[in-house]
């Protein structure tokens, strides 16, 4: 399968990104149902799980006649991936595969994901892609501070910046001060961060007594986990940078799925020509129209090693108009995941609801955690937040009270607070474990 891509890169001009931004809604349309009606048949031809499902369900590729016809085609979910470990869902021989990227396996087997060279550089251009409509531009450093390894996030961003002609500093996460020394020593425009180690490193800015603002960095791409408008508006205001969010998850690629524009930051443009977008109801998996809120599917349009149809990300937000890329849909930023509502009491909550009353409260840190407990036949949660260095102990007494208080009037359930010294909640790969079920 070829994807039609690989014009753009550090010795070429911007023209290749601004021929796609060009494209109609109409060439773009006709450009995915090619695609489409290629991928299933690469699929159906050289995967036996995609060969049963479909005959499962009375379908061959041909029967995609049109895009609306890709919803009578079954879904793909996490546990399929885990069921072939590690290589049964891979559609290519394996001299063929040029990477391997696997999830941590922290819940069971791994969900493992292989590249071809072409899907290589599909990767690089897309994140390409996602870093342009950032801001950036060939000649640009980028601070990469997502993990390297397993985890898509470091080489995804790190393959993408060379595309773009950008030179990267491969920093990974942790060793906080010596990021916070590297960034003042190497002087970047654009760091690559999960939004809550980005807390943690302006934390150790300002406890190593500089101001975060004075710094050389105009641009963040920040992923890999749920962010809030709050969040935004706090990390733009302590930095002075542009705060931007891309979307992206190994199953469908990796990071570069997605991408806000930073003219405009009014939702993630999805890059249609390699991912087909749909939302359906999270409960009976229907098709919901654009506009309407649910759970993000797709289907890949251009991959080889791993070709992925009707993927059930179990995030949840909706799709909405192209602004700055007119014909290609926005999807909103991620509300929650299906697998994150919490129904405590029979009231239901998601991780991002706490987090806005969080951001809110004085003298707590951005970082907190969410824990299930259950006393009797009653289920309890507490949420655990982090003070801030220079929070007093009236601070934290103050932000115990309020931060209940909070959940409470605004969600309408009750719940135990507590507030833990800085750095001591759970942490992997840069990102909070947001919630914690210690139940029965």
């Amino acid at each position: 399968m070829s994807s039609g891509t690989g014009t753009f890169g550090p010795y070429a001009d911007a023209g290749a990104v601004d021929a796609v931004r060009r494209l109609s809604a109409d060439e773009l349309r006709a450009r995915q149902l090619e695609r489409l009606r290629a991928s299933l048949r690469h699929a159906y031809e050289n995967v036996p799980f995609y060969r049963q499902s479909f005959d499962r369900a009375g379908l061959r590729p041909e029967d995609c006649r049109s895009l609306a016809d890709l919803s009578r085609f079954p879904f793909t979910v996490k546990d399929d991936l885990r069921a072939h470990y590690p290589f049964g869902m891979f559609a290519v021989p394996q001299d063929r595969i040029r990477r391997i990227h696997a999830s941590s396996g922290t819940t069971g087997r791994p969900t493992v994901v292989g590249y071809t060279g072409q899907d290589l550089a599909v990767w690089a251009d897309v994140v390409a892609r996602s870093l342009h409509a950032a801001g950036g531009r060939p000649g640009h450093t980028v601070h990469i501070a997502y993990g390297y390894g397993l985890f898509t996030g470091g080489l995804g961003a790190h393959y993408g910046a060379e595309r773009l002609g950008c030179t990267v500093v491969p920093a990974s996460g942790g060793m906080t001060a010596r990021q916070v020394r590297l960034i003042q020593d190497f002087r970047p425009e654009i760091i690559m961060v999960t939004p809550s180690y980005l807390l943690t490193l302006l934390d150790e800015f300002e406890r190593q007594g500089v101001d975060p603002r004075t710094t050389s960095l105009r641009t963040g791409l920040f992923g890999a986990e749920p962010w809030t408008e709050e969040m935004r508006r706090e990390i733009e205001e302590r930095f002075a940078i542009d705060a931007v969010d891309i979307y992206g998850l190994s199953e469908v690629m990796g990071p570069g799925v997605a991408q806000e524009c930073a003219e405009t930051k009014d939702g993630l443009h999805i890059w249609e020509d390699h991912f087909y977008p749909e939302v359906v109801d999270p409960v009976t998996g229907d098709p919901l129209p654009d506009g309407e809120h649910g759970e993000l599917v797709f289907t890949s349009l251009t991959k080889e090693a791993l070709p992925v149809v009707r993927y059930r990300t179990r995030d949840l937000t909706r799709l909405l108009p192209g602004t700055a890329w007119p014909a290609f849909r926005r999807m909103e930023k991620i509300t929650g995941r299906c697998d994150d509502m919490i129904i405590l009491r029979g009231v239901n909550l998601f991780p991002a609801q706490i987090e806005e009353i969080v951001l809110r409260t004085p003298g707590v840190a951005p970082h907190f955690q969410l824990r299930l407990t259950r006393e009797g036949r009653m289920d309890h949660l507490t949420v655990r937040a982090e003070a801030r260095p220079d929070a007093t102990p009236e601070d934290r007494t103050a932000a115990v009270g309020r931060i209940a208080r909070g959940v409470k009037d605004g969600i309408g359930v009750s719940v135990a607070v507590d507030i833990v010294d800085p750095d001591t909640l759970e942490r992997s790969v840069g990102k909070l474990k947001r919630i914690v079920d210690a139940r029965d």
